[in-house]
């Protein structure tokens, strides 16, 4: 008998303190300097979208920027068109407009677990204003939420609480969020020539998984300067990005798993729930990283393990094109996978297009759940 999971194996509930490890000096944030990519950077788009990092993405159209040395000549390390840095640590960094208006960009990202219900955490990341930046601001913060949070503004990012009314209206009310790290709005972060580090301590909720980096202020409460820089090229407070870390500081050595996942079994399917496309494309969305690491640690731990990757489509476009988008994006999968030493013999992938949709097509929701990737347990 076939079961459907909507959760990966192995992944825990990780929900209070006393996991068995090294908590205390072990940083949960993937790829924390930005060192690790699927592409070079080519240019600075202001509508464009940064793709090219691991386990980052910008959860608002404001355009992220990626800075490397192998990429293009705006984009480069040490010199790129927002001005000369080197980077904090390795060689590459990313870059935020936290602007001198509402307009702002925000790095977000996937913990490697979620935060533990009464431990104390401590969040630190580096900022450089970088040359061409008329202006400056001081409160750059970290946000923990248990959820992916996103918007489709260019604006600051809000906490959008959307109620149903019994008209069938919707009824949005919009507010500051409120990051658990600020840097203190008195102290303006105006060093161009250095690194400057935003770090803070606050206790867990608990299941907060999910960072996003940014100016969380409005302009009126960012503390705003004016730098006098010359050949500037925005208008606004724009800053290079490098070394952030979460990390616990009272989670002792008691082993204490809130909760498990049995091991998947021969003939299971389950569903890759975060490895995410755009309409009608077949490249994969950085937000798809820790679902992509945690089926990469099954396999290595599985090392006889088999399986089909099996790729669908929503119902827009035709029923041949889709067949043709769902076995790319299972191939898209595979491929990434042997990019990360996934041996070719262990896989084999199969498009099914539109035809085994597991959510309605009629809401842009639906939708997206339908652009899935699965993968079926063949051996173990």
């Amino acid at each position: 008998m076939i079961r459907r999971w909507t959760t990966l194996w192995g992944l825990l509930a990780l929900l209070q303190c006393g996991l068995a490890q090294d908590s205390t000096t072990r940083n949960l944030v993937h790829n924390p300097s930005f060192e690790a990519h699927t592409a070079c950077p080519q240019r600075i788009d202001a509508i464009g979208t940064m793709r090219e990092v691991e386990a980052w993405w910008q959860p608002t159209k404001g355009s992220s920027d990626y800075f490397h040395p192998c990429g293009g000549r705006e984009c480069q390390v040490p010199r790129n068109k927002m001005g000369f840095q080197s980077a904090h640590s390795g060689t590459a960094y990313c870059g935020i407009y936290c602007s001198k208006e509402n307009y702002r960009e925000y790095l977000q990202t996937e913990l490697k677990e979620p935060l533990r219900k009464g431990c104390r955490y401590r969040v630190s990341f580096w900022a450089s204003l970088a040359d061409k930046s008329p202006y400056a601001v001081a409160t750059l913060g970290a946000l923990l939420t248990p959820g992916r949070i996103s918007d489709t503004t260019w604006n600051i990012l809000m906490d959008n609480e959307i109620t149903e009314l019994e008209n069938g209206q919707k009824q949005i009310i919009s507010t500051y969020y409120k990051p658990q790290v600020v840097h203190p709005s008195r102290f303006v972060i105006i060093y161009m020539d250095q690194w400057n580090e935003i770090t803070g301590e606050f206790t867990a909720t608990g299941g907060e998984k999910y960072l996003t980096i940014g100016n969380f202020n409005s302009f009126n409460h960012s503390n705003v300067v004016e730098t006098h820089a010359e050949n500037t090229v925005l208008p606004g407070a724009y800053y290079y990005i490098d070394d952030i870390s979460v990390v616990c500081l009272d989670c002792n050595d008691e082993t204490q798993v809130i909760d498990t996942v049995p091991a998947p079994q021969k003939g299971d399917i389950i569903t890759l729930r975060n490895v995410l496309f755009d309409t009608d494309k077949s490249d994969i969305l950085p937000q798809s990283y820790h679902d992509l690491l945690t089926l990469i640690t099954l396999l290595n731990e599985h090392p006889t393990m088999h399986i089909e990757l099996r790729g669908h489509t929503d119902n827009q476009g035709t029923a041949e094109r889709n067949r043709i988008l769902s076995e790319a994006r299972a191939e898209a999968v595979a491929n990434y996978l042997m990019a990360h030493g996934i041996d070719r013999s262990r896989l084999t992938w199969h498009g099914f297009g539109k035809s085994l949709p597991v959510d309605t097509n009629d809401t842009p929701e639906g939708r997206q759940n339908n652009r899935r990737v699965e993968y079926r347990i063949l051996s173990k």
